[in-house]
């Protein structure tokens, strides 16, 4: 494991995103059924550890850098160039590709996106496997069956595409999908 980043590191970063997601949510419809987005960073963080313990030649700088900044572009309003200079190239590059091109058309940006990953070294591709285990947690209750259809359909295309990347965020990967099935 290539492991750099230091504890004041961790920090920093930590301390970025929590400012650059500060207010965002997500979950159900009133107040108290709210999740603050920031838990959804640190949950894909979370794995993204676990599977850098769990892999051998594992570019753990790389894969937790973009682990805390995957929603950096798409959600926020974080100058690309900023991402450059503060992290370097490799980070940019990474949470590029796994920020959806909306320019696209809806059915097209899953595709895109997957494609511009396989590019990107493995510890990118293990950064979308680690941040769809972690959206497969229970949907929400006002989903509609078609939609909780389509995103598992979605899940097992992720799997499909980059389980060659992992073996352990893969087999992950795998049983959410198998435990979603039955939510």
């Amino acid at each position: 494991m290539n492991n750099n980043f230091t504890i004041d590191d961790l920090q920093d970063i930590w301390q970025k995103v929590s400012i650059l997601h500060n207010g965002q949510t997500y979950g159900g419809q009133n107040k108290n059924q709210k999740i603050e987005y920031i838990n959804h960073i640190g949950s894909v963080v979370f794995e993204i550890i676990n599977a850098s313990k769990n892999t051998p030649d594992f570019n753990f700088d790389l894969a937790i850098k973009c682990a805390f900044l995957h929603d950096t572009i798409e959600d926020t309003d974080y100058p690309i160039e900023d991402l450059e200079k503060e992290y370097g190239k490799d980070v940019k590059e990474g949470v590029l590709a796994l920020t959806k091109n909306t320019e696209l058309e809806k059915e097209h940006q899953m595709k895109d996106s997957l494609h511009r990953i396989k590019q990107q070294p493995k510890e990118v591709w293990a950064v979308k496997m680690a941040d769809r285990i972690c959206n497969l947690y229970a949907p929400p209750y006002f989903w509609k069956e078609a939609k909780k259809e389509k995103y598992l359909e979605e899940a097992k295309i992720i799997y499909e595409h980059l389980k060659d990347g992992n073996d352990y965020l893969a087999k992950r990967l795998s049983e959410k999908i198998e435990a979603y099935k039955n939510k």
